[in-house]
């Protein structure tokens, strides 16, 4: 055998794994108590725009993230990822603590799309968060060429990037409320 078809092979094996289901996440879960806080704040990319890229949930709703109209937190996650899994429901109360000033998109990027997370926001209970889909990843692609998730990104009314936290973190704490509105204050 060649080089070249076995490097595919194995490319396309390991590209394969790397979507799971919910019940096996490829990144250890934090206990349900525990906190998802490990990431860092980071500002480097401030000023960058909001891009203009289109998604949609299960039903065929879409979305278009040039089209907002105000301040936005775009969460990336998957539900094989065990910090994005408990970000969630923190990102829900975000919601809702931040009503009327910041809205809170959660964009999946499991390949397999609906398929996984229909069944996923069917088993929770949240107030606030759709189910929007980017089984090709582009938006990740866009953001974090290695893939790195969970990935949240706050954008301005403007349309630009303030900051973004890679990894995990405790979207429903005071202090990451406060960073947001501290964030969006006018300077």
């Amino acid at each position: 055998m060649s080089r070249s078809p076995l490097i595919f092979a194995v490319s396309f094996l390991l590209l394969a794994g790397c979507d799971r289901a919910a019940e096996a996440p490829a990144q250890p879960a934090q206990s349900a108590e525990g906190s998802a806080g490990v990431g860092e704040v980071a500002r480097t990319f401030a000023g960058t725009p909001l891009p203009a890229m289109q998604f949609a949930d299960a039903d065929g709703n879409s979305l278009d993230l040039a089209a907002q109209d105000g301040p936005v937190l775009i969460n990336l996650w998957a539900t094989w990822c065990g910090p994005c899994v408990v970000e969630m429901p923190q990102l829900d109360a975000l919601a809702g603590e931040l009503d009327g000033e910041v809205r809170v998109i959660t964009v999946s990027q499991d390949v397999r799309g609906a398929e996984v997370v229909t069944p996923f926001f069917a088993q929770r209970d949240f107030a606030r968060l759709e189910p929007w889909l980017d089984p090709d990843a582009q938006l990740s692609a866009q953001f974090t060429p290695e893939g790195l998730l969970p990935l949240t990104v706050l954008f301005d009314a403007q349309g630009k990037e303030v900051l973004r936290v890679a990894g995990g973190y405790e979207w429903d704490s005071p202090d990451a409320i406060a960073m947001i509105r501290q964030s969006l204050a006018p300077q």
